[in-house]
């Protein structure tokens, strides 16, 4: 594979930027097996954009010969309050994450803080003091839209440490190319600043597109930012009605896709035509919408623009197109559903 089939790999859709191509393209030049790491909080289970979105991405970078680290933020969580500061829950999940990133992603590398931290010991330390002398109070704050918070929350000390430590985990792991979704571009681009001064390596980033709930979005300029509008909208674990879980039947997926905001001759904010773009397409090569003979028969799809054209001119009836898209959804998570029965996290 040469370096543009690779550079390709990586590029293409569910990404949405690369911070920068041309550092992406010179990287490969000079290393043949880049690091690469995505870093996740542990929170609720898994669903179709925490796993199954960002595995895709995470497969591509395996394809492209990258080595590809998940990194499992367990201290992250505990300062976020995710499973509300339960330190032995957070464990619990944190190996139900790895088990499902390691069946969907063959050939990933798990890594944990709690493995980092003890690892690195004061060398770590050393060096997320040094970041934090180039980062003012201000700053850090604004940087809170990471972790789903802003400076209107009250505010811990140790949240304020946050932003900083995600930097100093890209130095401890010796990350090449940094990959999240797009509501972290804001830390990365902070990243890009400071290790500069400090002559660390900087990272190349690619970030991902964000998958959005089933219910009607924040639309930009109904929140304070861009990165607001990407936390608010996006599929979450804490709104279980409004996202795919990976545990779900094909009876409840049919039933969520069938609840779910899709105006007639409206792609804008459309989470089915999101689905049909970002998963199905990235998974089959056809899209089929089954239907009566009365109501035009059936219809396949190569293209997701095909589907998104004859949608915007009436030529398909929502709830066909939501019957359809459950058919396939149930298909790429039906293998993921099976792996875990028997297996969910259980707390007592």
């Amino acid at each position: 594979m040469d370096i543009q089939e690779r550079i390709d790999l990586i590029t293409r859709c569910p990404t949405e930027e690369v911070v920068r191509t041309e550092e992406l393209e010179e990287l490969f030049e000079v290393n043949s097996t880049p690091r690469h790491y995505v870093g996740l909080e542990i929170s609720g289970k898994l669903h179709l954009g925490s796993l199954v979105l960002t595995g895709f991405k995470i497969n591509d970078f395996i394809k492209a010969n990258v080595k590809a680290i998940v990194f499992l933020a367990d201290w992250h969580s505990y300062i976020n309050n995710k499973l509300g500061g339960n330190w032995e829950k957070i464990q619990i999940m944190g190996k139900y994450y790895a088990d499902a990133f390691n069946f969907f992603c063959p050939g990933v590398q798990i890594v944990t803080g709690s493995e980092l931290y003890s690892k690195c010991g004061v060398d770590y330390c050393q060096d997320l003091i040094r970041f934090s002398k180039h980062l003012t109070l201000a700053r850090a704050t604004r940087s809170l839209t990471i972790m789903g918070r802003t400076e209107k929350d009250a505010l811990d000390l140790s949240q304020l440490l946050y932003p900083p430590m995600q930097s100093a985990d890209i130095k401890a792991l010796g990350i090449d190319i940094v990959h999240a979704g797009m509501d972290q571009r804001k830390i990365h681009m902070l990243v890009r600043e400071v290790f500069p001064k400090l002559n660390w390596r900087v990272p190349v980033m690619v970030h991902h597109h964000l998958l959005p709930g089933l219910s009607e979005p924040a639309m930009v300029g109904q929140t304070d930012s861009l990165e607001e509008t990407y936390i608010t909208s996006k599929m979450s674990k804490s709104k279980p009605s409004s996202g795919i879980a990976i545990h779900d039947d094909e009876k409840t997926i049919h039933e969520k896709i069938r609840k779910a905001y899709c105006p007639i001759d409206t792609s804008e904010g459309n989470p089915v035509l999101e689905l049909i773009n970002y998963i199905i397409f990235h998974e089959f090569s056809h899209f089929t919408i089954e239907r009566s003979s009365k109501h035009g028969g059936n219809v396949t799809y190569y293209s997701k623009n095909d589907v998104t054209k004859d949608f915007l001119k009436k030529k398909i009836h929502p709830m066909d197109l939501k019957n359809a898209v459950a058919v396939h959804i149930n298909r790429i998570v039906e293998p993921i559903r099976k792996h875990f029965v028997g297996r969910e996290p259980q707390f007592s």
